[in-house]
């Protein structure tokens, strides 16, 4: 199977060293039980001849022993089995899921903007678990089941070659609709799965928007939201179920249509003397302990479908490559100059930034302004190389950013914008994010940026913050984002619309601190209020993904009739 020799290359080829002891045990547990199996329908014979018909005392002493042994060695065999072949499974897709982690945190921003949150997190926990099935269960059961058809074949035919033809002629037959139900699973896979992740996107993005969906008394709507995905599921599921059992009637009818066959053609043989009454029981006992694991690979060989299909997913995601890749091994120095040269920036067939040219030396605000859409994100989103301009160049220090470290670059930049990701963790641990926490420079950071005294009061840096923040408010939470951003003791700093959705004493809390900040740092600030572009030694004014006007605020309100309407835009929302 061309899917299933894929899985083994790309997902358990790459590890398969680091477990061979284990694959040795696997198989000899493998090999213990098929023999213990096929064993014990050879037994049925000489219990019957020698027992029970023979009527031999020594056979009744020594007999019951041999099925002791050959029932002990079917169990410790699979127990053997069992156990190594899930410690390989379990451990490989420990593996493939850190693999998978690993390459998606190594993606761009425009990944993230492709696919959803609950789909990312339903490949890597559930399409994960359907590979680990493979490795740990179907595949080890499908060798065990296979050795033990071989085995009890051999049974079957050393007991009567003419009985064994007759017993197995029409299991050919059933090939073709097997395949085809196969094919059929397969495809029913694929869609359960997207639907998998379509329900894991939609909890996801219940319970990250909880706030507003209780404010607005959504709960009913977004109920019967979920209800509709949820009804699909289940008939999806119900689908796959109705197409999956299929086989075992196909099995079933071929096997009692090959049984009575036996029953007939031996029974004559018995009566004429041909075959002895052991021997028939024999192979009709492993005849009938056949069809039992010829129908677990067909219902193995079918599960495989769903497994498979989990793993094209799988693959797909491991496939992706990040657009940001070039980077060289420069490490950013002071940061004494930002420069942007003729830059444009595209998203698909969208014009998001058209010729751009700016600089903002160290000690320097420049302040960013526009309508919705017209590219102020979108412009500082290029200095973290989120994205990478699509036309011109951005330098620091006359050096093109794609020239430095990715690492060094980021260290050097600190990004704080309007939505505040706050941990349930404690306050230090929010300051010090990614890094070792240094009690000091966390102290440090919090009073540079106005918090330290609230942080007091709530108890200190070690003090559990609630998930998103919720035992803060709005202000102490920006604030809480401003010392994270400054612990790293960042070359430049960027606020993206960070008191907009702030009080009039929360907002001036953080200008104080932009202004205390940004001595020494390169400071970019987007805003939407009035307070913060006035202090700003120069703002540009955006529209349409251009510079339309720049200098400060009095020349601008004197020369720049954009910037005029979006002043007075500002006032009116401000009054």
């Amino acid at each position: 199977m061309k899917e299933l020799k894929v899985v083994f290359r790309r997902l358990v080829l790459p590890y398969w060293k680091d477990y061979i002891p284990y694959f040795a045990l696997a198989i000899f547990g493998t090999i213990l039980s098929a023999i213990g199996a096929s064993a014990s329908a050879y037994l049925v014979k000489p219990v019957l001849d020698k027992i029970f018909i023979a009527k031999n005392e020594e056979a009744l002493r020594l007999l019951p022993y041999a099925i002791i042994l050959v029932y002990a060695m079917k169990g410790v065999g699979k127990y053997i089995q069992v156990y190594y072949s899930a410690y390989i499974g379990q451990d490989i897709i420990r593996r493939v899921r850190n693999q998978m982690l690993d390459r998606i945190l190594a993606m761009d921003l425009s990944f993230f903007h492709r696919f959803r949150s609950g789909e990312l997190i339903s490949r890597n926990v559930n399409d994960v678990g359907q590979i680990r099935s493979i490795v740990s269960n179907m595949l080890p059961e499908l060798a065990r089941q296979v050795l033990i058809s071989i085995g009890l074949l051999g049974v079957v035919i050393y007991q009567s070659p003419k009985l064994a033809f007759f017993a197995l002629i029409g299991l050919p037959l059933i090939i073709i609709p097997l395949g085809m139900i196969a094919r059929k699973l397969k495809k029913l896979s694929h869609r359960s799965q997207e639907k998998t992740s379509d329900i894991t996107s939609r909890l996801t993005e219940i319970f990250n928007n909880i706030e507003i969906i209780k404010a607005r008394s959504a709960e009913p709507f977004e109920h019967s939201k979920f209800a509709k995905e949820n009804d699909e599921f289940f008939k999806l599921n119900m689908k796959t179920v109705k197409t999956s059992q299929l086989s075992d009637p196909l099995m079933e009818t071929m096997g009692a249509a090959g049984v009575a066959l036996v029953i007939v053609i031996g029974g004559h043989q018995v009566i004429n003397d041909q075959m002895t009454v052991g021997s028939f029981f024999s192979f009709l006992t492993a005849l009938f302990m056949l069809y039992t694991p010829i129908k677990r690979i067909t219902n193995i060989y079918n599960q495989l479908q769903n497994a498979l299909a989990a793993s094209e997913r799988i693959l797909f995601l491991l496939d992706q490559r990040p657009s940001i890749v070039a980077q060289g091994d420069e490490s950013v120095g002071d940061a004494w100059e930002l420069r942007f040269e003729n830059v444009g920036l595209h998203y698909g067939d969208k014009q998001a930034l058209v010729g751009i040219d700016l600089s903002v030396r160290k000690g320097e605000k420049l302040a960013l302004i526009g309508d919705s859409g017209g590219g102020k994100s979108s412009l500082v989103n290029l200095v973290v190389r989120f994205f990478d301009p699509t036309e011109g160049r951005i330098l620091l220090d006359g050096t093109p950013l794609e020239r430095y470290q990715l690492k060094s670059l980021r260290d050097a930049v600190s990004l704080v914008t309007q939505r505040v990701y706050i941990f349930n963790d404690t306050v230090a641990a929010n300051v010090a994010y990614g890094r070792e926490i240094d009690e000091e420079k966390v102290i440090r950071a919090l009073k540079e940026a106005n918090a330290w005294d609230f942080v007091q009061e709530m108890g200190g840096i070690h003090t559990k913050l609630n998930e998103h923040g919720a035992n803060l408010s709005g202000g102490q939470r920006q604030r809480i984002a401003i010392a994270r951003a400054l612990y790293i003791d960042p070359k430049i700093v960027i606020f993206d619309e960070a008191t907009s959705a702030l009080d009039t004493q929360s907002e001036r809390r953080i200008v104080e601190a932009i202004e205390r900040i940004s001595r020494n740092r390169i400071t970019i600030l987007i805003a939407h209020r009035l307070s913060t572009v006035e202090h700003a030694d120069r703002i540009a004014v955006l529209k349409g993904g251009r510079i339309v006007c720049m200098g400060r605020a009095e020349e601008l309100l004197q020369n720049c009739e954009e910037y005029r309407r979006l002043v007075g835009e500002l006032e009116h929302a401000q009054e």
